[in-house]
């Protein structure tokens, strides 16, 4: 059984499959309900590699070929063109130009992000929290495909669903460490109607990604947060004391 998945058209090209996962079409119970991914997570560890085979198969490949980080809120990215031995590294992009790797990006509220060059036929995946995305883990995305061959300008991106400025409250502080990088930050924050901010993470990204000169992005409208029967969401399952929390996934791979 393949797990269903989402595309967009920046990245459906000849040679390049993709999809957003959300948490439907696996085998998990309880919180984790049903297509956890997560490797970190505290699921039954049979119930994560059965859901990872069904994502492996609906793009196309086999379970070791689908690649997954130990993710570390870094600007880390690793170019890649065998599958990994042993745990998965720490680091928080992925960009290959091999066949046949899925490479993905987890994530329960941060935002994921999948790039190709679509002419070059190199792709990259990241997972962008407030701090990797600050830091600039997408600008160091971008160049580790420059170094493998892409092209800039020709490079598309598109942010996967990730948590919604509506249901993104953070303390003054948060804010005050954006806005001491970049007085122009503070555009990213409006305050909710307890008078704390609420950060823009998805129209963050997509300023970041702007700036660094890829025209060709997009994001999709869907809020973790706001779809707890589609998405697993950390914020939602701690304000609703579940415990632990399950991951999607978002993933790309050069199919020739």
């Amino acid at each position: 059984m393949n797990a269903p998945f989402k595309t967009h058209e920046l990245l459906s090209h000849q040679g390049i499959a993709h999809g957003f996962f959300g948490r439907q079409g696996g085998v998990s119970d309880g919180q984790y309900l049903s297509l956890n991914v997560g490797q970190g997570s505290q699921d039954v560890p049979e119930n994560i590699t059965e859901n990872r085979k069904r994502v492996a198969t609906a793009l196309g490949t086999s379970t070791p070929k689908l690649l997954s980080l130990s993710q570390i809120h870094s600007t880390e990215v690793l170019i890649v063109d065998t599958p990994f031995l042993g745990q998965p590294p720490k680091a928080d992009g992925l960009v290959t130009k091999t066949p046949g790797l899925a490479i993905s990006a987890l994530a329960a509220d941060c935002g994921p992000v999948l790039f190709c060059d679509p002419q070059a036929k190199i792709i990259g995946a990241c997972h962008a929290g407030w701090r990797g995305a600050l830091s600039g883990v997408t600008t160091q995305t971008i160049r580790a495909m420059e170094g493998l061959g892409a092209e800039r300008e020709n490079i598309h991106a598109v942010l996967g669903p990730c948590i919604s400025q509506d249901n993104y409250e953070v303390g003054h502080d948060y804010r005050d460490s954006f806005v001491a990088e970049n007085e122009a930050h503070d555009r990213f924050f409006r305050l909710g109607p307890n008078q704390k901010p609420h950060f823009d993470l998805k129209r963050f990204i997509l300023a970041k990604l702007r700036r660094e000169g890829v025209e060709k992005i997009d994001a999709l409208p869907n809020c973790t947060y706001a779809e707890p029967e589609a998405y697993f969401s950390y914020r939602y399952n701690s304000h609703n004391s579940l415990g632990d929390y399950g991951r999607n996934i978002s993933a790309i791979m050069l199919t020739e």
